[in-house]
């Protein structure tokens, strides 16, 4: 994907240290955001081709970044991944968010939705919410 750009928006080092990884294999440039207050300003600087974005942050929440990257037009063609351990608060996110995944996310299922990404449109077509490893809603 060349100079395609991701942030991992999760204020838990290893989970963002992992979805890194997978990233980065996908070949994405990678940022990882700890905060929600840091979010904004980067996403007021930056369009990221994917995110990663987790719900439960410190400072602004991240269903108020979702709400924020749905209404700036410079980012109609991102794709956000909503990965949460809050399954209800999730599925009222599911029409906005491109997929949703329940803590605990199997890395294998990350690696094919970002590999879909190289290759096809309706990348997560098939996958709406994931209850759990492997599990979906």
């Amino acid at each position: 994907m060349g100079d395609a750009i991701a942030f991992v928006i999760e204020d838990h080092r290893d989970i963002s240290s992992l979805f890194r990884t997978v990233l980065e294999e996908a070949g994405f440039q990678t940022e990882i955001i700890q905060t929600g207050d840091e979010a904004i300003a980067r996403l007021a600087e930056a369009v990221p081709d994917v995110v990663i974005l987790d719900l439960h942050l410190p400072g602004v929440q991240g269903d108020e970044i979702l709400h924020r990257i749905r209404a700036d037009a410079r980012m109609a063609e991102t794709r956000v991944i909503v990965i949460t351990a809050y399954a209800v608060l999730a599925r009222t996110l599911q029409d906005e968010a491109d997929v949703v995944l329940i803590k605990p996310v199997s890395l294998n299922l990350l690696r094919r939705l970002v590999a879909r990404l190289h290759s096809a449109e309706d990348w997560a077509s098939d996958v709406s919410v994931v209850i759990g490893p492997g599990e979906e809603g």
